[in-house]
């Protein structure tokens, strides 16, 4: 993930700064990028026209800290941790379900990120490194289960993560962002039952293999 280094503020110039960021957040999902005005954002913080200026150098620059914030949150929001059972196929559906959830809440600004990935390299970065964590939390996963006699031991990890991650991705896009009919329920059940099958994981394999 991108590390930043920001200048040391006063605890009322971090607040304030927040305050923009939160704004800009809003203003963003609200509207779009090319709508949003910095007054519109000052107006929402409750902050001066010129005191914007003293935290960011451009609208540009404060649709990159919310693009790069909303990256941060997405992979800290898919995380399984402790949320589910030590059993693979369970792991594998809470992750699903936490990944679609995530999508839920930001994917209007995620798509703003991949528009301005187009023209600028520097989004297009940020879009590779957010897929590059889940791609190699997928990969290091399906290892894991090869090395425990639990997966198909002839799947490339990377490719296989790259590939079932598209599907996942794509799906929460069409339904989500298109409109696809499908509750929670299916969506997570769905993708859980094909991703098991593409690696050779079955509930019965997992339980003979605990």
């Amino acid at each position: 993930m991108i590390v930043r280094s920001s200048p040391v503020l006063t605890p009322r110039g971090q607040r304030t700064r927040a305050a923009l960021l939160h704004a800009g957040r809003e203003a963003f999902e609200e509207h779009g990028y090319d709508a949003v005005r910095i007054d519109d954002v000052c107006r929402r913080a409750g902050v001066s026209h010129g005191s914007f200026y003293t935290y960011f150098g451009s609208k540009e620059a404060l649709f990159g800290e919310v693009a790069e914030a909303v990256v941060g949150e997405m992979f800290a929001a898919s995380v399984v941790g402790d949320t589910a059972t030590g059993d693979p196929y369970a792991r594998i559906e809470a992750a699903n379900r936490l990944y679609l959830r995530a999508w839920a809440a930001n994917s209007r600004l995620v798509r703003m990120v991949e528009h301005a990935a187009v023209s600028e390299e520097r989004f297009g970065r940020l879009l590779l490194e957010l897929r590059e964590v889940f791609v190699r939390r997928g990969a290091d996963g399906l290892r894991r289960l090869q090395e425990q006699g639990l997966a198909d031991p002839a799947l490339d990890p990377r490719v296989t993560a790259i590939m079932l991650g598209g599907m996942v991705e794509h799906f929460a896009h069409v339904w989500l962002d298109l409109g696809e009919q499908a509750d929670e329920e299916m969506a997570v059940d769905h993708l859980t039952r094909l991703w098991a099958q593409a690696i050779g994981l079955t509930r019965t394999s997992t339980t003979e293999g605990a």
